[in-house]
């Protein structure tokens, strides 16, 4: 019997996690072409800066960097009861956060969350949090 891969994860939106309190979370897959997947595969992609927008009932990627290229646009693929779900969030208040791109597996994913955004003071007992379970202090 052969053993199911978990996909490892390619790159990490850590600034997500500090900027914003995160809630559901949703895998989606992404429409790339052959150098892109290239490029994610040998780890020249960063998340950082990068956000998820609603445009006439299709969910995209924006700002996503990857190897010298600057502020790619990809198109995300969800089924319509996802899209339907994030929408209403959106709706709601909340933000589409990209937080982890996936890809040890055959394909690649993009796993986005759901998140208000955090206040200043919200910010700093958050540094303060972390600082204290290093036992700086």
């Amino acid at each position: 019997m052969s053993k199911k891969k978990t996909p490892a994860s390619v790159t990490v939106n850590r600034r997500a996690r500090f900027d914003y309190q995160l809630g559901n979370e949703l895998s989606c897959g992404m429409l790339l072409s052959g150098p892109e997947v290239r490029l994610i595969r040998d780890h020249h992609v960063q998340l950082k800066g990068s956000f998820v927008t609603l445009k006439d009932d299709e969910l995209w990627l924006n700002n996503l960097t990857l190897g010298a290229d600057t502020a790619r646009n990809i198109k995300l693929l969800v089924t319509k009861r996802q899209l339907a779900e994030l929408s209403r969030a959106k709706q709601d208040g909340y933000q589409l956060v990209p937080v982890k791109l996936l890809g040890g597996s055959r394909y690649i994913k993009l796993v986005i969350a759901t998140g208000k955004g955090k206040k200043k003071y919200d910010k700093r007992e958050t540094i303060k949090k972390r600082d204290l379970e290093r036992g700086r202090y």
